[in-house]
């Protein structure tokens, strides 16, 4: 027997009991879609979150209060709870490569003008903040150079926040309430969209003394700062915790994050989840292979004078099995690409539901779902397979 010969048999095979096929393919389908479908909201949501944090360049670097001895947050178990301080802050400017610093408390509280009040985040920071931070002002100025321990009334809005409390009016020069205290406002930022699901734009910033004077804070709840360009982070690194570890009396009671870092504690979340996914799409996965087991397994006692009257024709043993593999691979085939196209279609769904969903499915991911499906689908025909090629042609006439 021909190749295809086996692919046309098993092609009128598997269409000759149309809703049993489809029935027994439906783990695989479930398994793939699931999948495809998982995937590609992990890879979209991996790229977002990559492009979210190239918007701020590879040359910066986060301070953070607490030493992380376990896989977690700092500050959190294993950690220490000793502050970082504005005259931190001020010494890491003395560190080799380092060029902009920025001590940063945040916090949210109730902003008003007028009639209009609304609650939202409150970022206490420097007059560097938009070149670190790579923003960019659209009117106005930012926050004035001056000494970072003097608080002083002045704001800078975010464009959202200036658009709900003033509207088409112009912003500048007017007053706003923050937390009770009276600022003006002197600057309105350009729209920079999300960071990691937090809307930047609707947002107030105010000097850092002027914040830690608002939220009753002494210390700073991070360091934000960029190193020039070509110069290596891990000799940044090291001067950042010499110094402060020479102002914290020996102890490394912080933590020091570049960028490339923090993408990789984003690259250990999602292989995670993505093992999870792995997980729940193995499980459907293994439904559908049991599925086509057991079709086949009973094809095979019902097709035994199908079977004896091929090898009395001078079908092989090779041939019956191939033919069996054939459905098998069919079968699992067919199941394969029915689950990617739901699983597209699911995800296109989401995305027109709610398009702030990113969603991204990769076409090697498609591949080696295809792949999968057809392995799959042959591991579960083999022992079919060769429980058909086994029989014996004359008794199976015999008995029929």
């Amino acid at each position: 027997m021909t190749a295809v010969d086996i692919l046309r048999l098993a092609f009128g095979s598997v269409t000759a009991h149309r809703l049993r096929s489809a029935l027994t393919v439906l783990g695989i389908v479930i398994g793939i879609a699931s999948v495809v479908l998982l995937t590609s909201l992990g890879e979209g949501t991996r790229q977002s979150i990559l492009f979210e944090f190239a918007q701020f360049g590879t040359n910066t670097l986060v301070v953070k209060s607490g030493k992380i001895e376990t896989h977690g947050l700092a500050g959190m178990a294993g950690g220490t709870t000793r502050p970082l301080t504005l005259d931190d802050a001020e010494a890491l400017r003395a560190v080799r490569g380092v060029e902009r610093v920025v001590p940063v408390v945040f916090g949210t509280a109730r902003v008003s003008s007028g009639e209009r009040t609304r609650d939202t985040f409150v970022y206490g920071a420097t007059a560097d903040g938009p070149k670190v931070w790579r923003f960019e002002v659209r009117t106005g100025r930012f926050l004035p150079e001056a000494d970072i321990e003097r608080a002083m009334p002045v704001a800078v809005l975010g464009p959202k926040l200036k658009a709900e409390l003033f509207g088409a009016r112009n912003a500048l020069g007017q007053r706003v309430k923050v937390g009770g205290h009276r600022f003006l406002v002197i600057g309105v930022m350009a729209p920079v969209g999300q960071f990691i699901g937090l809307t930047l734009d609707d947002a107030v910033y105010v000097p850092v003394a002027s914040a830690q004077q608002l939220f009753d804070h002494a210390h700073v709840m991070e360091i934000d700062a960029t190193f020039a360009p070509g110069v290596s982070p891990k000799s940044v690194v090291a001067g950042v915790k010499r110094v402060l570890s020479s102002r914290h009396g020996g102890e490394e009671d912080f933590t020091v994050m570049t960028q490339g870092e923090m993408l990789d504690s984003f690259g250990r979340v999602f292989a995670v989840i993505s093992t999870a996914v792995a997980g729940i799409g193995a499980i459907s996965l293994l439904v559908g292979a049991i599925g086509i087991l057991t079709m086949m397994w009973i094809a095979v006692g019902e097709r035994t004078a199908e079977i004896g009257l091929l090898k009395a024709l001078g079908a092989t043993r090779t041939d019956v099995r191939n033919l069996f593999l054939a459905e098998a691979a069919l079968l699992s085939g067919v199941g394969g690409v029915a689950g990617l196209v739901a699983g597209v279609a699911l995800g296109g769904l989401v995305r027109f539901a709610l398009p702030a969903v990113p969603f991204s499915t990769p076409p090697a991911y498609a591949a080696a779902a295809l792949v999968t499906a057809l392995v799959v689908g042959l591991l579960a025909g083999v022992a079919p397979a060769q429980r058909a090629a086994a029989l014996d042609p004359v008794e199976n006439l015999r008995a029929e």
